[in-house]
């Protein structure tokens, strides 16, 4: 797999990750949203720290810098 999520990219996912599990926690969402949320959350979670995003694959998206060889 080849990086082809960008630093900017990561963080914004890492952040929205964590408004969903508070939001979760403080029981500001309930019922089969949040489930269906803290779902979206662990992918957001896990595509981050491996900076690959299949979706941006399929839709031919980078947003990771290009390498100058």
């Amino acid at each position: 797999m080849k990086k082809n999520m960008g630093t900017a990219d990561r963080i914004i996912r890492l952040i929205t990750a964590a408004i969903i599990v508070t939001l979760y926690f403080t029981e500001m969402i309930t019922g089969n949203v949040a489930i269906v949320l803290l779902v979206l959350s662990g992918i957001f979670v896990l595509t981050s720290f491996i900076s690959f995003c299949p979706l941006y694959t399929l839709f031919g998206i980078k947003t990771c810098p290009k390498k100058d060889n």
